[in-house]
């Protein structure tokens, strides 16, 4: 067997360029094939002003300055040892329609296999993999920054005892995990908890948090806080209040189901640390436009205008948070856009910006890709406090999954960083009706 056919070819498709440039060179010492077509397709999205562009853009760069290492035609060497080659032709093949692009590329990868090359299709577009599948070319997602949600970390580990027990290690001012903590679930990382149960009364519980620099598990800083009529209503809300609280902590990421009151949390700490004891100056909530119909130029309107089409969910908790006042909620919220304290941002305008002092909650964060993510975090300025929440399993990003999105990649990536934090929510709290059809639907 000859080292070409031994030697795996890759052929890229368009969507992969596009959710990462560096995906080019995410294939070791192996052969990259870029067939024209995908050159053609990312030509079209060169001009735009989103994500979408700046990739387009950077992969052009990218292969501008392979060319002058060589020809791209005949393949160019990577740094890993391997090629990056653009292929001019394919083959039309027989039940596909001609003329379509995601088939040109398909074309291509049935003609190199047909040489003899150890071929594999490789897309972010499930019907792609699956034609791909059909025509007997080995096919995969991209898997360069994917997490397996099923085992994504949760913030904390959960630890049975007696009554008695708990209320001991409770009064504690201090507590040596490898006491208290199974082997199986260290070592434990910074502003990890741990929930101490008790097994006759599971009701019966306690929290402690670990500090990576004593490496000691700690009471909890800050009281059961009741803010805007929201009290925790569960450990795991009660972790979130912990780490939204506490100033130290420059990034919360809050993931779970509907219903389970991350948003909520989000806005109510937020208020409170702008409004009530005037910790951050501004409360700058955002969400990724991500419609399933046409995209926020089509909305009447200013900007503002626009937004508040894409804002309801926010305005909705808002609204719920400020019924408590003693004024009309509207008139309140009203009040608090005009003057600023309150602003909507859509993420389009983030970029290039540098915040500072702000209490920021992006919200729906799981529709956003790794890059994105890294884009919003890096605007965060001096004291500032950045918050995402989301939920994996709900996703409108096509080119997105639950293991693949931005939100799951910086919870595995930040964990354990002393100054991130990160609790999984899974108890639906908002209604019983939402929690039975988070469960059954």
């Amino acid at each position: 067997m000859s080292p070409q056919s031994r030697a795996k070819t890759f052929v890229i498709d368009t969507n992969v360029l596009l959710h990462n440039p560096a995906s080019l060179f995410a294939f070791a010492d192996n052969h990259v094939v870029i067939p024209i077509v995908v050159l053609e397709e990312l030509d079209k999205f060169k001009t735009a002003n989103n994500e979408l562009g700046q990739n387009s853009r950077e992969v052009a760069r990218t292969l501008d300055r392979l060319r002058s290492q060589g020809s791209l035609r005949e393949g160019v060497a990577t740094p890993q040892g391997g090629t990056i080659q653009v292929v001019m032709d394919g083959e039309e093949i027989t039940g596909l329609l001609p003329g379509v692009n995601d088939n040109r590329i398909l074309g291509c990868a049935s003609k190199l296999k047909r040489q003899g090359r150890n071929v594999f299709f490789i897309s972010k577009d499930i019907n792609a993999r699956v034609k791909a599948d059909a025509l007997d070319i080995p096919s995969e997602d991209f898997k360069a920054m994917r997490v397996n949600v099923d085992e994504l970390y949760t913030g904390f580990v959960v630890v049975e005892l007696s009554g008695d027990e708990v209320d001991d290690l409770a009064g504690k001012a201090e507590v040596d995990p490898a006491n208290l903590v199974p082997k199986d679930d260290l070592p434990l990382v910074s502003n990890q908890f741990v929930l101490l149960r008790d097994r006759a009364d599971k009701e019966h519980t306690a929290l402690l948090r670990y500090d990576g620099e004593s490496q000691r598990l700690r009471p909890l800083s800050h009281e059961p806080p009741e803010l805007y009529s929201v009290v925790p209503r569960s450990p795991e809300q009660r972790m979130a209040f912990e780490l939204l609280l506490d100033d130290d902590i420059k990034l919360v990421t809050l993931v779970g189901r509907a219903g389970t009151g991350k948003t909520l949390l989000a806005l109510a700490c937020g208020l409170n640390k702008v409004i009530d004891s005037e910790r951050y100056k501004k409360l700058l909530v955002s969400r990724p436009i991500m419609p399933l119909g046409a995209d926020i130029g089509y909305l009447p309107g200013s900007k503002d205008d626009k937004l508040q089409h894409w804002m309801g969910p926010i305005f909705d908790n808002l609204h719920f948070l400020l019924a408590s006042e003693e004024r009309d909620p509207d008139d309140v919220i009203k009040r608090l856009i005009a003057e600023e304290t309150v602003t909507m941002e859509a993420l389009t305008y983030i970029r290039g910006r540098s915040i500072a002092r702000q209490f920021v909650v992006v919200d729906e964060a799981q529709n956003l890709t790794p890059h994105e993510i890294k884009t919003i975090i890096s605007r965060a300025g001096e004291d500032t406090k950045v918050v995402l929440t989301g939920d994996p399993h709900q996703i409108d990003n096509p080119y997105l999954d639950s293991n693949s999105n931005g939100l799951t990649h910086v919870v595995e990536r930040l964990r354990g960083q002393a100054l991130a934090g990160h609790v999984t929510f899974t108890k639906s709290e908002r209604s019983e009706l939402a929690g039975v059809a988070a469960d059954r639907l």
